[in-house]
């Protein structure tokens, strides 16, 4: 069975994507927790991921002798050797927008991505008034995937039932999930066919899952939260 290893899940926004793509879909495999001690060099974290991934970054998919890494190459691997997920769309245009906006959030959303680290567990919606109140860049990423949402919604609002970017649950809907968690703990402003997407992500069985597992880690890690002196 295929191993996937990830890091903790209140914060592993990358972590994330390949988890609840392959959990939601029924596809099975093992995984393997490896906690964030630190990124030194010579910390448990690196030690142990180093061991399968010469990058030292999770997540890192094993199947049989195969290593693969970096969220994009996983769920395109996932696609391949599991094509009766049907986990890209099957129209070649559609196929080609979700790569684009999956690309897009690979390399993109820096801003808001810096300001608002991915953190499950907390309410943070007092800091996210002040971000959004102080940081331009996080109000012209959130402008961005507004738009971008909306007109996936618009345009797939008849071809399933599931609400999802492309009509039904695929590999653009895991990527995005980081970015509901982020819009959601910190309260930023959405309209509410947006909101009304992001709670169907919520609600799917892959992302509760994930979720569970990090609302029970109670494990506070002060590098990854610049927000909180404590839980």
């Amino acid at each position: 069975m295929p191993q996937l290893y990830v890091g903790n899940k209140n914060y592993s926004s990358w972590s994330m994507r390949p988890w609840v793509l392959l959990r939601q879909v029924g596809i099975p495999f093992d995984e393997v927790s490896v906690r964030f001690d630190s990124f030194e060099a010579d910390s448990d974290f690196k030690r142990t991921v180093g061991s399968v991934n010469p990058t030292g970054t999770v997540p890192v998919l094993i199947d049989d002798d195969l290593a693969v890494w970096d969220t994009l190459a996983i769920a395109e691997y996932a696609a391949e050797r599991w094509p009766d997920a049907q986990l890209w769309p099957a129209h070649r245009a559609q196929r080609a927008r979700a790569r684009s906006i999956c690309a897009e959030m690979h390399a993109g959303f820096r801003s808001l991505r810096s300001h608002c680290p991915m953190n499950i567990e907390a309410d943070l919606s007092t800091q996210g008034a002040l971000i959004w109140r102080d940081q331009p860049g996080v109000r012209a990423d959130v402008t961005r995937i507004v738009a971008m949402w909306s007109e996936l919604l618009a345009a797939h609002a008849s071809s399933h039932a599931d609400g999802m970017l492309f009509g039904r649950f695929g590999i653009a809907d895991a990527y995005f999930s980081p970015i509901v968690m982020r819009l959601t703990r910190y309260a930023l402003p959405v309209p509410p066919e947006v909101a009304g997407y992001m709670a169907r992500v919520e609600a799917l069985p892959g992302v509760k899952a994930w979720v569970d597992g990090a609302l029970a880690e109670q494990d506070f890690l002060d590098f990854e939260e610049p927000y909180r002196l404590g839980r």
